[in-house]
């Protein structure tokens, strides 16, 4: 076929984050959609569980006449109830929502043929793992009975699974069905998140881990099973980044096919007749809440600082973050006052009424509210790691304190009691984002605060870090937009004074400078666009078509 590209008539994107906002990889498939369906063509059907029966979910609209004969058929022949209809997200795709809590009794027979068809080890299992494989094996019986219902031979399908808990299926659609092409993308391997998670050093010690010794010492023998040989069996296997490449070649004994670069859509971010209004309105409330529960009245020269992502303490550098708070409190020289902002969930159990209370007075307090570190109550107050990492550093939001540091524990969906902003509209009101990663295959935090023109750190172990890096042609700067902190096992320090020094960098720009940096921020996001990375995606499914093809 010589240069010709290869397009799917079919593409199943298959995923536990379809309509079920968990994490980075709602963001990855969320915002991809509408790129990818004009790019390909293709009749593009998201496929994820059905966690809301008998309840609306915001985020699916349901259509019972789309593909209702079949919606029957596979009723019958599979015991699969479906839910058809489309995600409420721009380009509006096709949804497949799937019951399969019907298969729970089988699944020992399902393990059992896994082992023997692929060799996937399921007798370590626990945890999440059984709902995981059972929606994966419901997800490859509805494609599977979809095909025999409705698809012509000559159409051309991709099965795209993301993440080990949608591996099964797409090994039993290459095994059942192999004129479907099967794609997988890992966005990062259970094996490196689980090393980095115990305290283990990844990086310095790289070259030798065994993902199968490691697998079987952190007790993820499972996960990891079905993840690897799900790569190493479909037609084509991706992953979101250089520095995840590397450690998939390592842990999983396969060299990705195609890296699938991880994009955005900008339609969320306000234009610029809405853009300093929003970031007004953000700023005033963050210092309300701030102001209230301080008893101090800090204005709107205050240098916001933010973090936010998963309650990942090393993996996401929140230790990192933290420990360079304290390094710019103990040599702080300067008047201006600087409030860092923890927006990462905790184990939340309720926000505080008295923050509440005095949110709705009409005059400020003078007086400091009780623990002044969080606007949530949570129910593990003495064994959180943020809380307690404050209070062994010695910080106590005293109203004569220069640094403070406000920990905010909840999901920001803008019904948080608190706050009652979304995430988004809480972020652009910051002065500057950090998030420090140790570990982060990619990196949508510091990504979507770059397009809010938040200018931001991540760092040299995210791919985001590493892309941003090859843009600028060297290690990026605050005043490029985002500056990429050089990390590894050993610069703990190095990494602590880099962090202090860019947050008194920015104290001490002009409000000119500040702008400009704001702007490359903004510039360096629109290059990562979904419509400049989306050709990574038709390469991979090519690849996988090819692969069914040129073997027919």
């Amino acid at each position: 076929m010589g240069n010709t590209i290869r397009k799917p008539d079919y593409i199943f994107s298959v995923s536990w984050e379809v309509c079920n906002k968990v994490g980075g990889i709602y963001t990855v498939l969320s915002t991809q959609a509408k790129t990818l369906k004009e790019e390909s063509g293709a009749t593009l059907v998201y496929i994820g569980p059905d966690f809301w029966q008998g309840r609306e979910n915001p985020l699916f609209t349901e259509d019972k006449s789309l593909y209702a004969l079949w919606r029957d058929s596979v009723r019958q022949t599979d015991g699969l109830e479906v839910r058809t209809g489309y995600w409420n997200i721009p380009g509006r795709p096709i949804v497949f929502l799937i019951d399969f809590r019907s298969l729970f009794p089988l699944k020992d027979r399902i393990y059992g043929k896994a082992w023997d068809l692929f060799r996937v080890d399921s007798l370590h299992a626990y945890g999440d793992y059984d709902e995981a494989s059972m929606f994966s094996f419901a997800a490859a019986l509805a494609v599977r009975s979809l095909y025999n219902f409705h698809i012509t031979p000559n159409e051309k399908v991709v099965y795209h699974a993301h993440e080990w808990m949608t591996g099964l299926g797409a090994l039993f659609v290459k095994h059942y069905i192999p004129q479907i092409a099967t794609v997988f993308t890992t966005h990062a391997t259970s094996i490196g998140r689980s090393i980095c998670g115990n305290g283990k050093a990844l990086y310095a010690f790289f070259d030798g881990y065994n993902g199968d010794q490691m697998a079987f010492e952190l007790n993820m023998e499972a996960k990891h099973s079905i993840e690897k040989q799900t790569a190493q069996q479909v037609d084509c296997f991706t992953t979101v980044s250089d520095i995840t490449a590397r450690e998939c070649t390592q842990l999983l004994d396969r060299k990705p096919d195609v890296v699938t670069v991880n994009g955005f859509e900008d339609g969320f971010v306000p234009q610029a007749d809405r853009f300093q209004g929003v970031r007004a309105a953000a700023r005033s409330r963050i210092l309300k809440v701030a102001n209230a529960m301080f008893g101090t009245r800090w204005g709107d020269d205050t240098v916001i600082i933010g973090t936010g992502g998963r309650y990942e303490f090393r993996n996401k550098g929140l230790d990192l973050f933290l420990e360079s708070l304290r390094a710019l409190r103990d040599g702080f020289k300067s008047d201006a006052n600087v409030l860092a902002l923890i927006n990462v969930p905790g184990w939340t159990r309720e926000p505080r009424k008295d923050v509440r209370e005095r949110l709705e007075q009409p005059f400020p307090s003078s007086d400091p509210l009780e623990c002044p570190m969080t606007t949530h109550w949570l129910n593990n107050m003495n064994e959180d790691r943020v809380l307690g990492t404050l209070a062994s550093m010695g910080f106590r939001n005293r109203p004569e304190d220069k640094v403070k540091v406000l920990f905010v524990p909840c999901y920001l969906d803008g019904r948080d009691g608190i706050f009652n902003l979304s995430y988004y509209d809480l972020l652009i009101g910051q002065d500057v984002a950090v998030f420090p990663s140790y570990y982060e295959p990619w990196g949508y935090t510091p990504l979507e605060s770059a397009a809010f023109r938040v200018p931001t750190v991540t760092s040299d172990l995210a791919g985001f870090g590493l892309w941003v890096n090859t843009q600028v042609g060297r290690y990026g700067l605050l005043s490029d937009g985002v500056k990429v902190v050089h990390r590894t096992d050993d610069n703990w320090n190095d990494a602590v004074s880099e962090l202090r020094d860019c947050y008194e960098q920015w104290i001490a720009m002009s409000p000119c400078e500040r702008e400009k940096a704001r702007a490359s921020a903004s510039d360096l996001a629109g290059k990562a666009l979904w419509k400049h990375f989306i050709t990574y995606y038709m390469e991979a499914y090519d690849l996988a078509l090819s692969k069914v093809y040129d073997n027919i």
